[in-house]
């Protein structure tokens, strides 16, 4: 019946995805006995790799508790990879200072979860960034020395040997912990390369030759654990005509976050080349404070459509953390479902009820109502009439506060639109008392999400003011309410962030808002 215990797992869960839509007929939330219906399924995923991402850097570092619950959800959508992207977030033995503040996930935890993934007939596949992104490293004096820039460095330099010996090192330490067979290594947006040290050996060989050759070395470790490696493909892309020489058996990673992501070009570029490659769309929760709903399903159906006609052997879907991580886990549970159906099923479910889905699946909702609050506050973006790149108006606003009013995105920004997005806002917000979730922490996916929603009538209302003042300094009046509130929001950010995640780094994520508060001042 079943071809092997996964097969099973997932019929199982088939079968509680049919009791959760019978609950959810009867307004009691109890089905009727005798209603299970008489049926034969057929059922195969489209994408045998189909993985979740979660940032564990920036700057937020899940309980372990969290990511157990998360394993649990993402298993019963059939999901069969996770991953938990790390700059300096795991515990190294040698390298206190780069993790001491940050509340790090410690060997003893990777094997316990590690554990119960597998479990769930999930993989957890060891991720760290071993090339771009590893500032959090290299702003200390004893790693500085393997910048490939010596100031506000972000890259390792591909020329310093010190810097594979040091990569060697926290693979040795890092990779016992997991009984994946895989290692996703990063290496992506190495924006120093051929700034500083390496500027030499790129004007010589090329930028996209000293890449790959450090991307080699990389491959050479990697291999010595028996490892299958993994690397987000956005560097070499840039060099399409190096991707013929990339290893056999190396995985690459095609991502990209904007709706018009050019899936389809560049996954046939790896596939022509007999290079096997995952796409790797996302949530779109990130730099949104409550997500964008169109961006997020528009991204992740285009990452499943063009992958699956370019023969992609896998799918990712990211839930990054940049600039604090402000988003709220619930926001990420719309582009997590989404993402595993069309993983799972594209073309079954490009067009799925994703609202009535989230209240069955996601937020066991009898009321029906949690799924249109967080699609509505992820699509309140698009009142505003203006999209700036993998970002919301929401969210730029109270990123950027005194940007010039005839500025770039800014100068697009007219008064009507931000009244139409707070009322869209207001609108999702009313509908929260309504919610009759089952789910244990329902008061506190509540209390998320009306946080998130605060966060983004503030940065409106701060928005309109500036408007109404033509750009001159906001009244004196409104400048103290506007403070006020912002530290009331913050007291309750800080309150939510530690009900599912560790104290280090929300310091850290807190500081983002120094910007706003400045400005008041």
């Amino acid at each position: 019946l079943f071809p092997d215990l996964a097969g099973a797992f997932y019929g199982v869960a088939t079968l509680g995805q049919l009791v959760r839509q019978l609950i959810g007929r009867h307004p009691a939330g109890e089905a009727k006995p005798g209603e299970l219906p008489c049926l034969r399924i057929e059922d195969w995923p489209d994408f045998p790799n189909r993985g979740v991402m979660l940032d564990v850097s920036r700057d937020k570092v899940p309980k372990l508790e969290t990511l157990k619950a998360l394993a649990d959800r993402l298993a019963g959508w059939k999901i069969n990879q996770m991953q938990l992207y790390v700059e300096h977030t795991f515990a190294y033995r040698n390298h206190r200072e780069v993790w001491e503040k940050a509340s790090p996930l410690t060997g003893e935890e990777i094997l316990e979860l590690d554990a119960w993934c597998r479990e769930r007939h999930i993989e957890l596949v060891p991720n760290q960034n071993s090339f771009g992104h590893f500032e959090r490293w290299l702003k200390f004096d004893r790693y500085k020395p393997l910048a490939e820039l010596p100031e506000k460095a972000s890259t390792l330099s591909p020329v310093e040997p010190r810097a594979v010996h040091l990569l060697g090192e926290l693979y040795a330490e890092y990779l016992p912990h997991f009984s994946s067979r895989q290692f996703n290594v990063g290496c992506d947006e190495t924006w120093d390369l051929g700034k500083g040290r390496s500027k030499p050996a790129v004007e010589a060989r090329g930028e996209g030759r000293v890449y790959l050759d450090f991307l080699l070395q990389i491959h050479r470790l990697v291999q010595k654990h028996g490892r299958t490696m993994q690397f987000w493909g956005d560097i070499i892309m840039h060099h399409p005509e190096l991707i013929a020489e990339l290893p056999e058996g190396i995985i690459a990673l095609e991502w990209g976050y904007d709706a018009g992501h050019p899936f389809a070009e560049d996954g046939r570029k790896f596939a022509e080349a007999g290079v096997p490659f995952y796409v790797c769309p996302g949530t779109s929760s990130w730099n949104s404070i409550c997500g964008r709903t169109k961006n997020a399903m528009d991204n992740l159906w285009s990452a499943a459509g063009n992958g699956l006609a370019c023969g992609a052997i896998g799918f990712l879907n990211t839930d990054w953390g940049d600039w604090g991580h402000w988003q709220h886990l619930p926001v990420s549970y719309l582009g997590f479902a989404y993402g595993a159906a069309v993983s799972w099923a594209a073309e079954a479910n490009h067009e799925i009820d994703i609202v009535r889905a989230l209240d069955r699946h996601a937020f066991e909702d009898a009321a029906g109502v949690m799924g249109r609050v967080a699609h509505d506050l992820g699509n309140a973006y698009l009142a505003t009439n203006v999209t700036p790149r993998n970002s919301s108006i929401p969210w730029r606003l109270f990123h950027d506060p005194a940007r010039p009013l005839d500025s770039d995105w800014m100068a697009q920004i007219k008064a009507d639109r931000l009244e139409a997005a707070v009322a869209e806002i207001r609108a999702a917000l009313a509908l929260l008392s309504q919610q009759q979730m089952a789910r244990p922490d329902a008061s506190l996916i509540v209390d998320e999400f009306h946080n998130n929603a605060r966060m983004m009538l503030h940065s409106l209302r701060m928005a309109l003011t500036r408007l109404e003042t033509g750009g001159s300094p906001l009244p004196e009046e409104t400048r103290r309410e506007l403070a006020e509130e912002l530290e009331d929001i913050i007291t309750e950010y800080r309150r939510l962030w530690l009900a599912r995640n560790r104290p280090g780094g929300l310091d850290d994520s807190v500081s983002r808002f120094n910007t706003l508060r400045k400005f008041y001042a």
